[in-house]
């Protein structure tokens, strides 16, 4: 049973990559369109560093739903929601059940973990991965040709050569 779980971790991981990015790509969209409405309401003008979260949000977000720079880009949405937890709710209170930073507290883990974890066995990234990997083993296969032929030319001109030396010593 152990080998099903296994076999399974890498496109469950690919499907929490999609799911989070999905998800977050809605949060950039509201911030950068205001699509969906806000419950809060919204409008008004929109401060820089809200257009700056909104675009790292909407590409972070879409860069993680087809597995496109999966580490580089959950680290930076990590920080991303570190930094938004602490500016709109670490400081109101302790916990973040009391504060309403929740979800920013679980983006920041779910992106922290793909970090470390990649994006999976589905995406972009993994296609690559397989990509370069096949072009790696077809360079050794021909360098263990090539090896291979400059070896036996090798042989064959020193077995020239001990016949030339064996045709010299029989003619003296």
């Amino acid at each position: 049973m152990t080998d099903f779980w296994t076999s399974w971790q890498p496109r469950i991981l690919s499907l929490l990559r999609f799911m989070a990015g999905f998800l977050f790509v809605w949060h950039g969209t509201q911030k950068l369109f205001g699509f969906p409405a806000s419950q809060g309401g919204g409008g008004g003008e929109v401060a820089t560093i809200i257009l700056v979260a909104g675009a790292l949000e909407f590409f972070g977000g879409l860069f993680l739903m087809v597995g496109l720079f999966t580490r580089w880009t959950a680290f930076v949405l990590s920080g991303l929601m570190a930094v938004a937890y602490f500016m709109a709710h670490g400081l109101n209170a302790f916990l973040p059940i009391v504060n309403k930073g929740e979800l920013a507290v679980l983006y920041c883990f779910v992106f922290l973990y793909l970090f470390f974890a990649g994006g999976g066995s589905i995406g972009i990234d993994a296609l690559l991965k397989r990509k370069t990997e096949r072009i790696s083993g077809s360079r050794l296969l021909i360098m263990m040709c090539v090896s291979r032929k400059l070896e036996l030319l090798s042989l064959t001109r020193l077995n020239l050569q001990d016949e030339g030396i064996r045709n010299q010593s029989i003619r003296n």
